[in-house]
């Protein structure tokens, strides 16, 4: 499943977008990759998005804003932070406010982003298997309530 999977990066430091591109190109997932919230945004609209990886500090929007957008829009995608940020109030309200799932500190770990954003990614899967689930279970008791 891990090959239908896309994932969208996204960092205002295009240096931090191609280190990610040269890591991650042998992934079994699609890397989409956005220089900014909006560029983000603009792309979910076209593409469909499992997991989104963005910075926290970013210039005309903020990734704890692109993430509540991304909330309303694709309640459904799974959000992580990839951030350097000392801001601990932004990072601790953007996890506690149920923004995100997990953070990943600047500089990262090779192995521990790869694993990370598969985790992610079994995440959703786990969460659409539930959603399907759900949906069947409606659906058949769907005539007993009747």
């Amino acid at each position: 499943m891990m090959e239908n999977r896309t994932v969208l990066f996204v960092d205002d430091e295009k240096n931090v977008l191609t280190s990610l591109k040269r890591l991650l190109h042998k992934e079994p997932y699609q890397s989409l990759f956005a220089p900014s919230g909006q560029e983000a945004l603009e792309l979910m609209e076209k593409e469909k998005v499992h997991v989104i990886v963005s910075d926290l500090r970013m210039p005309d929007m903020t990734g704890h804003t692109l993430f509540k957008k991304v909330r309303d829009r694709y309640p459904d995608v799974v959000r992580l932070i990839l951030s350097a940020a000392a801001d601990k109030d932004t990072v601790l309200n953007t996890i506690g406010g149920g923004l995100v799932y997990r953070y990943i500190i600047k500089p990262w770990n090779e192995k521990s982003i790869k694993e990370i954003i598969r985790h992610a990614i079994k995440m959703f899967d786990l969460l659409e298997e539930k959603r399907d689930l759900e949906r069947r279970i409606e659906e058949h008791n769907r005539p007993i309530k009747n």
